[in-house]
């Protein structure tokens, strides 16, 4: 599937628009990446636990949108958006949240 944050593909012309489709994914900040990370924003440096789940949540948000667009018949998903939130203060989860223009290219 062809994913593409552009509203259209510079190589392919559009034949048909299908939708809006999108995915979502949620996923739990386990307690020792909290942990880990508030060390890593006292001396510096990456935190790296965070940044795993969120390309995992994002990964998973892609997937749901393509799996969503291809159910409708689509060759490409255009207009890509990606969001990205923390759910709750407290419970450390975090959403990542994909949406696009799902379409049929000739």
């Amino acid at each position: 599937m062809i994913t593409a944050t552009t509203p259209s593909l510079a190589e392919r012309e559009t034949a048909q628009t299908l939708g809006v489709v999108t995915g979502e994914a949620i996923i739990g900040a386990h307690i020792f990446r909290d942990f880990f990370a508030g060390i890593t924003n006292i001396i510096g440096g990456r935190a790296g636990g965070y940044e795993k789940a969120l390309r995992e949540a994002r990964d998973i948000a892609l997937k749901e949108m393509c799996d969503e667009a291809r159910s409708l018949g689509a060759d490409a998903v255009v207009g890509v958006d990606l969001d990205y939130e923390t759910l709750g203060v407290e419970n450390g989860m975090l959403m990542v949240s994909a949406s696009g223009t799902a379409v049929k290219l000739r």
